[in-house]
């Protein structure tokens, strides 16, 4: 009987701990946190994320780019997204407020995507890019995303959102490439990424 008390005392023990560590603590640390407010704009960061750019996370997900792209930037004194261009400040916890769930990203076989709204904001250059990526990165890995888009006969006027694709990428005489609702939508996701704000726990440097 003794044995069976250590046994459940044991037991009980160690989930009260991990409970602790796992549960309590971060929300003790970070379960209060509420985005900064600007005093002098009324704008708050980081901003909830809706319409198309919302949508557009739930086509970045269900196509895995988070198994390929991080969102994270780390301190300052680690070889990382400051010295590439990827940002001007690490990310922290207040930055992922709203994306439920998160997509920090599991590896980097390509780019970090934090700030690549800001980094890159010319939308028909995403638009080419996810069609054909080694048209504007000939080294590229990506896999091309053109089930996303639409090649379609030209009728009448081109689509004002035909892709401007050029030579071996262009389709052929006479039709067009158009992007479809998802296709914008991840485009729209991709430009709403700009964490290039500053926190009182990660002022810009």
């Amino acid at each position: 009987m003794n044995r069976l008390t250590t046994l459940f005392a044991g037991f009980f023990l160690t989930f009260f701990t991990a409970w602790i560590g796992l549960v309590i603590i971060p929300y003790v640390q970070f379960g209060q946190l509420e985005p900064k407010l600007d005093e002098d704009t009324g704008d708050q960061f980081p901003a909830a994320r809706t319409g198309l750019a919302e949508r557009g996370k739930q086509v970045y997900q269900a196509n895995g780019c988070l198994y390929c792209h991080s969102q994270q930037i780390r301190p300052y004194d680690v070889e990382d997204g400051h010295n590439r261009g990827w940002g001007a400040r690490r990310t922290v916890p207040r930055d992922y407020l709203y994306d439920k769930p998160h997509v920090l990203g599991t590896m980097r076989t390509g780019p970090d995507l934090t700030n690549v709204g800001q980094r890159l904001a010319d939308a028909a250059w995403h638009h080419e890019h996810l069609y054909a990526p080694q048209s504007k990165s000939a080294w590229s890995t990506m896999a091309p995303y053109k089930y996303l888009y639409r090649v379609q006969k030209i009728q009448g006027q081109p689509s004002p959102k035909a892709l401007k694709l050029q030579g071996e990428y262009a389709p052929p005489a006479g039709y067009e490439v158009v992007p479809t609702p998802d296709a914008e939508a991840l485009v729209a996701y991709l430009l709403s990424l700009n964490r290039n704000y500053a926190l009182p726990e990660a002022p810009l440097e």
